[in-house]
């Protein structure tokens, strides 16, 4: 490293670092010199990119990747011209170019992500090249009043399910009504349920158990190489006894900072958010889980005077999470 170099950094004119898909992304490459340098140019170079890696049981390697965003351009000097001599100093050379519609947004997985930076690379004559790098985030936002009017409106899921006590010496149904107040969500919100268990078997329910959870697949060459469901969120009610019943009434599940549903754009990562809502007898029978598909936006539903119908504490679109701690944390059976 040259010791005239004395800074060379990229900075954004958006110090937050969100961009949605058509804004503009505009700053500068500054480069701060203690003596006088020759430089043969000043590259910039804007890359978005998807990338799906993994290692197999049989430690093979499989990878794919997509583009979304390769724009270079020259911020100083010309092709086969001689070196330009920047004086002492701090010197600005600003960018701005378009961001593409419909860019994913920005995703950190444990086996693929979602990825945007810029890197600047300074040639000097005698081979000597720096080089430096800032990541930018895309939010690609859903507005939840785009999607089917229906998202809006209760969505119910009812079971009858049979618990035998023994095998062929007794046996009953349980029935279960869940309801949840809608069927998408922004970060903020909080989800409510509200459920019926009639236990009308011969055995006891040891809890029933409502939770959030997340499940990311990964593709390569089209085919879905990895999988995996984590639990963000939950509550939990005590026993049922035989022939008794239990109520939830509009409990209430907290949506964490959460990517939206989907990548759409994005051809190598699938997002899909449920609520589970689980049965667990007091036998060696499996759980009764009911599975309801929701969706995860980023601008909440509109009243009718067209005001956001957002509950307090809601996150629309100030932020994007890239580190999510439940990433390392078990995974939903």
């Amino acid at each position: 490293m040259s010791r005239k170099l004395e800074k060379f950094v990229v900075l954004f004119d958006n110090t937050n670092l969100l961009y949605f898909p058509g804004q503009f992304l505009s700053g500068r490459v500054l480069v701060e010199l203690k003596d006088d340098t020759q430089a043969l140019g000043l590259h910039f170079h804007v890359i978005g990119e998807g990338v799906v890696r993994l290692k197999s049981k049989r430690r093979e390697r499989i990878y794919d990747k997509e583009n979304y965003i390769d724009f270079r351009m020259r911020l100083l000097g010309e092709p086969g011209q001689p070196p330009v001599m920047l004086s002492p100093g701090i010197h600005s050379f600003p960018f701005k170019l378009g961001l593409p519609p419909g860019l994913p947004s920005t995703f950190l997985g444990k086996s693929g992500w979602v990825q945007y930076y810029c890197k600047a690379a300074l040639r000097e004559p005698n081979s000597l090249t720096h080089k430096n790098q800032q990541v930018f985030i895309v939010m690609n936002p859903i507005d939840l009043n785009m999607e089917p009017s229906i998202l809006s409106e209760p969505f119910r899921c009812d079971i009858d399910h049979k618990l035998s006590k023994a095998m062929c010496l007794g046996s009953g149904l349980v029935e279960c009504q869940v309801c949840l107040d809608k069927g998408a969500y922004v970060p903020g919100e909080t989800i409510e349920i509200t459920a019926t268990v009639t236990n009308n078997s011969k055995v006891t329910i040891k809890s029933t158990r409502a939770t959030l959870t997340e499940t990311i697949q990964y593709f390569a060459k089209s085919k879905i190489i990895q999988s995996e469901t984590r639990e963000l969120a939950s509550l939990k009610r005590d026993k049922i006894r035989p022939n008794e019943m239990d109520q939830w009434h509009n409990e209430q599940l907290y949506v964490p900072p959460l990517p939206p549903t989907n990548l759409r754009g994005c051809h190598l990562i699938n997002i899909q958010y449920d609520i589970y809502f689980i049965i667990s007898p007091n036998n060696m029978e499996k759980d009764v889980k009911l599975q309801l598909p929701i969706m995860m936006g980023t601008y909440p539903f509109r009243t009718e005077d067209g005001s956001f119908d957002g509950k307090l504490g809601t996150h629309y679109p100030s932020t994007l999470p890239i580190l999510r701690p439940w990433l390392e944390e078990k995974t939903f059976k």
